[in-house]
């Protein structure tokens, strides 16, 4: 009796562990994003200051194509919605579901970041590169951080489904699913105000 008394009272202590181990990584992830905020702060502040530096090139009005752009964000913005599907799966313990809707979260994911090469190939071709004037730099220095950050966020999709087959839903891969959706979302947000302040108030100005 008092040795079932003990193995009970070292469960529940290890699984008090993991828990406040897994709410702990996240809140570190929390930080990380908070620092990553002002990088990209710093970035939007660049652009706002050097947008109109044109050096007698063109402005935005002239290279941005908004109809190409709204598809690229809509396949961001449906990828954020899958993914809250795959966590909503992880919630259920349904394995099979969480490796669906991260794939199909990558799909659309790579979707996206293959149009947005397509675009920056597109205008360093008709030559608008980053070397054309100020107002180029800031914009591919901006949209290219937040494109290479959504490459991260592909391949860490990439390691999360790898784990989940060798290892399951687990005190592991559980919370790194849920940092990787807090990463994955703030992507989402980061690429909304870039397609208000840069692609649509440049046309529209």
């Amino acid at each position: 009796m008092a040795t079932d008394t003990l193995s009970n009272h070292m469960a529940h202590a290890d699984e008090h562990e993991h828990h406040d181990a897994g709410a702990t990584k996240v809140f570190g992830f929390w930080v990380y994003l908070m620092s990553d905020l002002i990088i990209f702060g710093s970035l939007f502040a660049t652009y706002a200051v050097l947008s109109g530096n044109t050096a007698g090139g063109p402005g935005p009005e002239d290279i941005f194509e908004l109809p190409f752009v709204l598809v690229e964000t809509f396949l961001l913005l449906f990828s954020s919605f899958t993914y809250g599907l795959a966590v909503l799966a992880m919630n259920a313990d349904r394995l099979g579901q969480v490796k669906a809707w991260l794939g199909i979260t990558f799909l659309l994911g790579a979707g996206f970041i293959g149009m947005e090469i397509y675009e920056f190939q597109h205008l360093i071709h008709e030559g608008f590169g980053p070397d054309r004037s100020a107002f180029l730099s800031s914009f591919f220095t901006l949209v290219g951080t937040h494109g290479l950050h959504v490459t991260f966020g592909l391949i860490w999709i990439l390691v999360m489904l790898v784990q989940l087959s060798t290892k399951g839903l687990n005190d592991m891969t559980r919370p790194r699913i849920l940092c990787l959706s807090l990463f994955w979302h703030f992507l989402d947000i980061v690429w909304i105000c870039v397609f208000t302040i840069v692609y649509l108030m440049g046309v529209l100005a």
